[in-house]
């Protein structure tokens, strides 16, 4: 059981939360939820330990092992992918090796009664009890298990992991975590890098195998089946939930409904005191009444009604002027890097006003055929837009492009033409960005504020083939929500690769499966394609691979 005591975060002579208490029980999976900027990730820290609240602190049991990964981190760049997922273990294996030295130095030893030979036997005897005591592991087949569980193929054990982007990184350093078996994993954001059949090997692991859990994510899928309680951090406090998300909504509503009605009945309350004091202010034989309701109203505690946070996109994709038939053609379309084959004789085609995703796991080629779809990459076969096609692109390192040296305005203001420059300040005004906010360096937004000026900037000119690689990363649910309502009342065609079960349902229907080294065409919508392919059971998941 680790416990949070009276947590108060200070910045500047601002307070983030304050008085915040609560407990992790050994069997907890928390969602953290509040919008951004309430200290949701702030508050992971401290419990993680790298953190130092202003005030209270965080106890656990001696020998509790508490695990943290963040939103961005690096691995070492010095050993391969196994060695470097086989770092879970070092602990257990320097603990052996520690026992054989010891057990070398015994045989050698003669001075059997001396204090520090019996001290070496101490030490051998309580590292022996440490050590015998756990169960009987084949870590090389646990680690080799949950690496191909979160999406690494065999060939790439032995690749060096600075071949590797940050996400696939983040995939390494995750897998570490959950082959230590932590009494506590904290994860901020960790389904952003990785693909659908491994967000659902992520899920049943901590559903099943994990300790307790505690998760930031505006995944609502996966927060919705991992959590069974949700603490939501707003207006400096924290609400604690016995509930997944879904139920926790249901929930605020209520409260908030609660909330309101007291503060109302307050309020009537207030205002008639008042009267009366106003009233009978100076009255002899009111005289004790009056002094009483001053009192009264001094000592009252005024009810608050927690905040809610309304800001969210204002997003409408402009009308698509009319395209061919098929916006897209791709005909035995072939891909390789060196001996490395991404896929061979693909072949789709993708008619005017389809909306369609492109599924499969990590390295299988679904952003590789969007880079051929571009022209970006020189491919085998034929590959080409209709007439009159117009491309809005959005890459999946999009946020990342951005010069971190432009202001927000100057970023927008660059590739702006005609009548738009006068509209910037409304067009970023729907974003979200307003009055000294358009000022701020690209360099400075988090990943969210980046992702939508990123979007912003495919907003200014009309487009009829929209072709998006995980819009959704960094974006909260709110924004999500918006930004799945504008594509399905967008009269163009759309393209969609995403892990984010929930934003795909219903967007499309049809689904381009990309799966050793084909690409295969469903007509089905992509829960269909989720269950007809019984993804969803893990056991069936893991014979395939």
């Amino acid at each position: 059981m680790i416990s949070v005591d009276n947590l108060t975060v200070e910045f500047s002579g601002t307070t983030l939360f304050s008085g915040v208490s609560f407990v992790i029980n050994p069997t907890d999976k928390i969602a953290l939820m509040g919008k951004n900027g309430a200290g949701k990730s702030t508050m992971m820290k401290i419990v993680a330990g790298i953190q130092k609240a202003t005030r209270g602190n965080v106890s656990a049991p001696k020998d509790t092992v508490i695990a943290y990964l963040p939103q961005h981190l690096l691995t070492e760049d010095n050993c391969t992918v196994f060695e470097e997922a086989s770092k879970a273990f070092t602990h257990i294996f320097a603990m052996r090796d520690e026992i054989e030295e010891l057990n070398k130095a015994l045989e050698t030893r003669t001075d059997y009664e001396s204090d520090e030979y019996m001290g070496i036997i101490e030490k051998v005897a309580d590292l022996g009890e440490k050590y015998y005591a756990l169960e009987d592991v084949n870590y090389d087949a646990e680690v080799e298990k949950a690496l191909k569980g979160l999406g690494f193929k065999q060939e790439d054990f032995t690749r060096p992991t600075n071949e590797y982007s940050g996400g696939w990184r983040m995939r390494i350093e995750l897998a570490k975590i959950l082959l230590q078996k932590p009494d506590l994993i904290l994860l901020d954001e960790p389904t952003n890098h990785i693909d659908i059949e491994s967000v659902m090997w992520l899920e049943d692991f901590l559903v099943n195998k994990a300790n307790a859990v505690m998760v930031i994510s505006h995944d609502k899928a996966f927060i919705d089946n991992i959590t069974n309680r949700t603490i939501e951090v707003t207006m400096g406090r924290i609400y604690d939930y016995k509930a997944n998300y879904s139920h926790y909504l249901q929930l605020r509503e209520e409260r908030r409904a609660h909330q309101i009605k007291a503060y109302q009945e307050q309020q009537k309350f207030i205002a008639d005191t008042k009267a009366f004091i106003e009233r009978f202010k100076g009255t002899y034989s009111k005289t004790n009444q009056v002094a009483s309701r001053e009192r009264m109203l001094e000592k009252l505690d005024i009810i608050e009604i927690d905040e809610v946070d309304n800001s969210s996109l204002k997003l409408r994709f402009p009308p698509a002027p009319r395209s061919g038939d098929y916006p897209v053609t791709a005909k035995e379309v072939s891909k390789s890097y060196g001996d490395q084959v991404v896929f061979k004789n693909a072949s789709m085609s993708i008619a005017r006003g389809e909306k369609v995703c492109f599924v499969g796991r990590n390295g299988e080629g679904k952003s590789t055929m969007i880079k051929a779809i571009m022209g970006e990459v020189d491919v085998e076969g034929i590959c080409e837009l209709g007439h009159n096609v117009k491309v809005g692109y959005f890459a999946q390192n999009q946020a990342s492009l951005l010069d971190p040296d432009l202001t927000i305005f100057q970023t927008v203001d660059e590739v702006a033409f005609g009548d738009v420059r006068t509209q910037i300040k409304n067009i970023l005004g729907r974003f979200m960005f307003s009055g000294d906010d358009i000022d701020k360096k690209v360099g400075v937004l988090s990943g969210g504020e980046k992702t939508r000026l990123a979007m912003v900037k495919l907003l200014l000119e009309p487009v009829n083939l929209l072709i998006l690689d995980e819009p959704t990363n960094h974006l909260d649910l709110k924004s999500k929500d918006v930004l799945k309502e504008a594509l399905l009342a967008f009269d163009g065609t759309l393209i969609l690769v995403s892990h984010d079960r929930d934003f795909l349902q219903g967007l499309s229907k049809k689904v381009f499966e990309f799966k050793d080294q084909r690409v295969i065409e469903h007509f089905e919508t992509i829960d269909a394609f989720l269950e007809r392919n019984k993804i969803k059971s893990i056991a069936d998941m893991n014979l395939k691979k």
